[in-house]
């Protein structure tokens, strides 16, 4: 998989070696002299001078390509850049952009340093052998002809990645046979080489592959060798962009434009970067340089974005937080993936909007991206010292207050004009000293003076949940039960998840005798905490004393039902008829056995009321007595007398009981 917001690369095909001596030999005809042909004779023929030609070969076309310029007889005088215009050849020392490979689509391939399909040079039949050269049956080959094959023998011409040079022959079964070997011999030789296209090529293979990495190493390589290479750059680009280093990338596709301002390929890999980086403008001078057809799917991409990041940005302006977090959302998902700018905005509107989990977790993403140097979008105004802010924020409601304070010095020290970051600032440090002194006076045990420090804090910050439940501890330690519950419920308005407001809220209405409000909290805590013995413990007593102040707990429904015997405790089930005779002499006597077990849950199911339930358990008579243990039913009595319920009832409990006390002790 190539990194997101790049298009898929395509096929890389090499020229063939008989048609670009043709080219660069004889530019003016397809048809080579003899004195051309006299250059590629036998072995045994006296040697004469040729002209310098660099070839290459690759297995998938089984044609060879050329990697460096070409002397002689005549020379490309100039070539077409994509756009169609006329390009003389760089005069830079080592700045070769040679063309040796066809131009792949820049979202994601290296490139390859051809320019286009108006190369002066063409592809010919992968058939036709190089003029002169030996063919497996010793004679001359004339341009044009097909080799004869002999049926005894299986040479044939050297194809695949290993550059054999002219007139070699090779014993075996063509190219492709040796095509594998060819490309790891091409690779060990290119980290060798001091060719920086031999070497491009070889990380051009582990780049298609997929190996990011080892691709790097052969480009930095090859920019060692020839600084001035733009291509080498761009190819570099890609491998840090499949890398996730998008800020390198950026800067290298710079580069390559910087020596090469006409450098398509550049110009459409910054665009593809800048798109993904949510910079909106700096993408589309890119995209349309020099009125190019961008390609249709980043276009597209970079008219969502704008779309969604100046919505996302107006909501912002305006308080709305749901429109903030909709359209910062469709922004990252349209293209802008890595934009730190847009995750942070959607970090920020899910602590406005009292989600404060998700939002430490999406503004660590935003913490790990890099920031490049040149902000260019709807953001621009918010500057980098935007992430630091938000995430002092989002520290400051969570409680730690000190990395809430080094955030937003971290934001003023980037921006000190940020007039939104110098606030924050302020803020944050107000309500840390204000915690700090409310913590001072609670230690001393002066709860009173700690109340006012606590909310003296909470002037700056109205909505910070970790203010309201030190206060509420206060509030609980002074007896003021109700006062603790309301400070309570505030922090668990801002933080729903806060399992110390829940601990406290819990504890208070227990203190006032609210024990069904209490059952309920600590039931959610059982489920945040199922390992904590003291939630376990307090919910049994609370239990307890609920059915001591209710009696028997009557089922409603199925679904009640199954969440009442699912839980952790022992249940006893009366399935019932309010006019059998036999129900109505049992019942008084669960009550009673309901005070005297306080740790035994009693629960009542009429089944002509919840035929559901009655057909799920197979109850066929009543009265019918079941006794579950941690949502396992243990044992099913029909029509039971007093005795041997209360025996069975008092054997559960107290397997219960030392259940539960071995595991507190544990």
């Amino acid at each position: 998989m190539f990194p997101s917001g790049e298009v898929q690369n395509a096929q890389v095909e090499m020229e063939s070696m008989p048609n670009r001596m043709r080219s660069a030999l004889s530019p003016e005809s397809k048809k080579p002299t003899s004195k051309d042909c006299l250059c590629f004779t036998s072995p045994a023929s006296p040697p004469r001078a040729r002209p310098s030609v660099s070839t290459g070969t690759n297995a998938t076309s089984g044609s060879s390509t050329s990697s460096g310029s070409t002397t002689g007889k005549a020379g490309i005088a100039g070539r077409r850049t994509l756009s169609g215009e006329h390009m003389k050849e760089s005069t830079k020392p080592g700045h070769r952009r040679s063309g040796s490979e066809p131009v792949i689509s820049f979202g994601g391939t290296p490139d390859s340093g051809a320019k286009g399909p108006n190369s002066p040079v063409s592809s010919p039949a992968s058939n036709v052998l190089p003029a002169g050269n030996i063919c497996p049956s010793g004679k001359i080959s004339r341009s044009g002809m097909t080799p004869i094959r002999s049926a005894s023998r299986s040479d044939v011409l050297g194809t695949g990645a290993k550059n054999y040079g002219h007139g070699s022959i090779i014993r075996g079964g063509g190219g492709e046979a040796g095509a594998g070997n060819g490309s790891e011999h091409a690779t060990r030789k290119a980290t060798m080489s001091t060719d920086p296209d031999e070497v491009r090529r070889a990380g051009n293979d582990f780049y298609r592959r997929g190996q990011f990495v080892e691709a790097l190493k052969l480009y930095d390589r090859a920019i060692a060798i020839c600084p001035e290479n733009a291509v080498c750059r761009s190819n570099r680009a890609a491998a840090l962009t499949g890398l996730g280093r998008l800020a390198e990338a950026v800067k290298e596709c710079e580069e390559a434009i910087r020596l090469d301002p006409s450098f398509l390929r550049a110009h459409q890999r910054l665009a593809s970067l800048h798109i993904r980086l949510g910079q909106v403008e700096s993408a589309g001078r890119h995209l349309f340089w020099q009125g190019q057809q961008p390609d249709p799917v980043e276009l597209q991409k970079l008219q969502a974005l704008e779309k969604h990041t100046q919505s996302c940005f107006d909501a912002r302006k305006n308080g709305d937080w749901k429109i903030v977090l909709r359209e910062s959302n469709a922004a990252i998902h349209s293209g802008a993936d890595s934009s730190s700018q847009l995750i942070s905005a959607k970090a920020e509107a899910l602590l406005c909007l009292h989600q404060l989990e998700e939002a430490d977790s999406t503004i660590l993403k935003a913490l790990n991206l890099e920031i490049p140097r040149s902000q260019s979008s709807y953001f621009a105004p918010l500057s980098n010292s935007y992430i630091h802010k938000v995430h002092a924020q989002i520290e400051l409601a969570l409680g730690r207050f000190d990395s809430a304070v080094a955030s937003a010095e971290k934001a003023r020290q980037i921006d000190p004009g940020n007039f939104e970051a110098t606030v924050t600032l302020n803020k944050v440090r107000s309500v840390a000293r204000a915690r700090c002194q409310g913590n001072e006076f609670f230690n001393m045990g002066r709860f009173e003076e700690a109340c006012l420090a606590y909310g003296e804090g909470l002037k700056y910050d109205p909505s910070n949940p970790v203010l309201y439940c030190n206060r509420a501890a206060c509030m609980s330690k002074l007896g003021y039960w109700d006062k603790s519950i309301e400070d309570c419920n505030e922090a668990l308005r801002f933080y729903p998840n806060y399992t110390k407001a829940l601990l406290r809220r819990a504890a208070s209405n227990g203190k006032l005798e609210h024990w069904a409000e209490a059952v309920r909290d600590y039931e959610v805590l059982r489920k945040e905490l199922p390992r904590d013995t003291e939630v376990e413990e307090a919910l049994l007593h609370a239990r307890a004393a609920l059915r001591t102040s209710r009696g028997v707990e009557v089922i409603s429904g199925l679904e009640h039902f199954r969440t009442a015997i699912s839980l952790h405790g022992v249940f006893v089930v009366h399935f019932m008829l309010e006019l059998n005779q036999h129900c109505i002499q049992i019942s008084p006597f669960l009550d009673m056995l309901c005070t005297k077990f306080p740790f035994v849950n009693f629960l009542k199911v009429d089944i002509d009321k919840n035929p559901a339930v009655c057909k799920v358990e197979n109850v066929t008579t009543v009265p019918t007595v079941k006794i579950y243990k941690n949502g396992v039913r243990v044992k099913e009595m029909i029509c039971p007398s007093q005795q041997v319920l209360e025996s069975s009832v008092r054997l559960y409990s107290l397997a219960f009981g030392s259940a539960m006390m071995e595991a507190a002790a544990s």
